[in-house]
């Protein structure tokens, strides 16, 4: 289709590569031995006497955290060609999916060679791991050389914008690659976010409320709290890609009601793999039905990533219940809910994870006037950027009281090892909140650019802002894919802390790039506080700061890669 004022030659028949298909099925084999080959070098700069050594990773930084990056790119490409042989052989590999598969390629063969962004500022590049041009020597065969030379051309992008335009109003840009039954609870939950949480989100974040409360309700009747709680406890017993599907599309409409369900899903997976019998009966359908909403309550002041190190202690009295003291900080939704999941040291005489806890803390949900009515403990609201829908908490501890019996697993010194076997889950959840960031990015900045018209023709028309629109849809489908991936990992048993520490790295950086590049098209508006893309920008920050911050996660997964 024609758009107004468009001078550009369309070059639909060939912006997408002969024989695509063979061309990227030859080069994800090559990036897979160039991380090889950068494993083997940076494994020599931070080993000493035969074995890896913390100091030496930590001494050689950037060449541990570019290796991440490095594996990272080479799973999402890997995924990426999973998705794209799957939808050829269902025969829904349609030029749109053609057009991001292709692009995809080209970008990142030309960065794995050239440089992968860390961030805006740092570029980590091949030679930063011990590597000389000799590790791409790979990299010359012709099926690469063709998809560095042309993949990701402006024919290419351009075609894909046009695609894009086409099909306005689509749920999403391409294929997802996952099954009817998955599509269809995405589409529930998209009209749910389009009708219930987009037309008010931005009113409540520039007000600074709270999420309405009828919001959760409506959501608890949808299921989203008990989402993937066993059906034995009153849950949907539904997949980890269901999670991802449901996170994805309310965090399209506000982060603040995509996360919602987070602190649901860290709970349960808390009572599910370490809670006794009686705390799984007792609290699982509790929470499944949002009868009682819980809160995260594990970093404190001193401590942030380190969560090894907390002080906050909790002391067995003789009846056998605790009394807990001290300081915790950046507490998600604490005022209304009704219980803590609360890291807390029991042996005073550790200083390190083997001496801490995990509390079911129960507590009374609070009002506007009176936050903190429970005896014992006391907070404060910390003022944000972005992320508003639940606030955020200073909390003080000065004798407050728990049962004995909400001991999670009724035995100390297991609490660092209970919220260990959350993290998969959580850093997949949290990836697909940043896909649904990065999305709704690219809703605003597509209808802004279709609108707004400069020099005679809309935004959309110059090559540029295109680019910069194809290369969002681009990055987004690949983040989902290894996000998917990663949950498709969970959902069969086997172990994905790598794969969800690599979705959420990536997801995180691609959310934050995409609201970026929107509020760039934006212009000046962009930097208005009245235009929605301002909100997505300030929450897309959080996303490389919670749940692992990106330098936490890049030196988690190249330990796991090392060792």
């Amino acid at each position: 289709m024609a758009h107004d004022g468009q001078d550009m030659t369309q070059m639909t028949t060939t912006a997408i590569l002969p024989d695509l298909l063979t061309l990227t099925r030859a080069a994800a084999p090559a990036v897979e031995t160039v991380f090889e080959r950068a494993r083997e070098s940076v494994r020599g700069m931070v080993s000493a006497d035969g074995r890896v050594s913390g100091a030496l990773i930590e001494a050689n930084q950037t060449a541990a955290h570019g290796l991440s990056w490095l594996a990272t790119y080479s799973q999402s490409l890997k995924q990426m060609q999973r998705w794209a042989e799957a939808l050829e052989a269902d025969g829904k590999f349609g030029e749109i999916e053609q057009l991001l598969h292709q692009i995809a390629f080209g970008e990142y063969l030309h960065q794995v060679a050239g440089g992968i962004p860390m961030n805006q500022g740092e570029v980590v590049r091949l030679q930063d791991m011990g590597l000389g041009w000799d590790a791409l020597s790979g990299f010359q065969i012709s099926e690469i050389q063709t998809l560095m030379a042309q993949a990701n051309s402006q024919a290419a992008r351009s075609r894909l914008v046009e695609l894009m335009e086409d099909q306005a109003g689509a749920t999403m840009f391409g294929a997802s690659g996952l099954d009817e039954e998955l599509e269809m609870i995405r589409d529930q939950f998209r009209r749910y976010a389009v009708e219930k949480v987009e037309p008010y989100a931005h009113e409540w974040h520039l007000k600074d409320e709270l999420i309405p409360m009828e919001v959760i309700e409506e959501l608890a009747e949808m299921g989203v709290f008990g989402l993937t709680i066993p059906e034995e406890f009153g849950g949907f017993g539904l997949s980890k890609a269901s999670m991802c599907v449901v996170s994805e599309e309310l965090s399209r409409g506000y982060i603040g009601v995509g996360s919602l369900g987070t602190r649901s899903e860290i709970a349960a997976e808390l009572i599910i793999a370490g809670g006794t019998d009686e705390q799984k009966a007792n609290w699982l359908p509790k929470l499944a039905s949002a009868e009682i909403l819980p809160t995260a309550v594990f970093t404190e002041p001193n401590t942030g990533s380190d969560l090894g190190s907390l002080r906050t202690r909790a002391v067995k009295n003789a009846d056998g219940d605790y009394e807990i003291t001290g300081n915790k900080t950046w507490i998600t939704h604490a005022a209304r809910t009704h219980v803590m999941t609360l890291l807390a040291r029991t042996n005073p005489d550790t200083t390190d994870h083997r001496g801490l806890s995990m509390f079911l803390a129960e507590k009374t949900p609070g009002t506007d006037e009176n936050p903190f009515p429970t005896p014992g403990m006391t907070g404060g609201e910390i003022e944000v950027l972005g992320y508003r829908g639940m606030k955020e908490y200073e909390l003080g501890f000065d004798g407050f009281k728990v049962k004995g019996e909400n001991l999670l697993g009724g035995e100390e010194g297991k609490g660092f090892k209970q919220l260990m076997e959350t993290f998969e889950s959580a850093r997949i959840q949290t990836a697909a909140r940043a896909i649904g960031v990065a999305q709704s990015a690219l809703d605003i900045a597509m209808q802004y650019a279709q609108d707004r018209k400069q020099f005679g023709k809309s935004l959309i028309n110059f090559p540029r802002v295109s680019g910069k629109l194809a290369m969002m849809a681009v990055e987004i489908m690949i983040a989902r894919q290894l996000t998917y991936f990663s949950a498709w990992e969970k959902d069969h048993g086997q172990r994905c802390d790598l794969e969800a520490g690599m979705a959420k790295l990536l997801g995180a950086r691609v959310a934050w790039a995409a609201a970026d590049n929107g509020l760039q098209i934006h212009g000046g508006n962009g930097f208005a506080l009245e235009y929605k893309i301002s909100r997505v920008l300030c929450d897309a920050r959080i996303l490389n700061i919670f749940e692992g911050a990106a330098e936490i996660q890049a030196q988690v997964i190249a330990r796991r890669l090392l060792g």
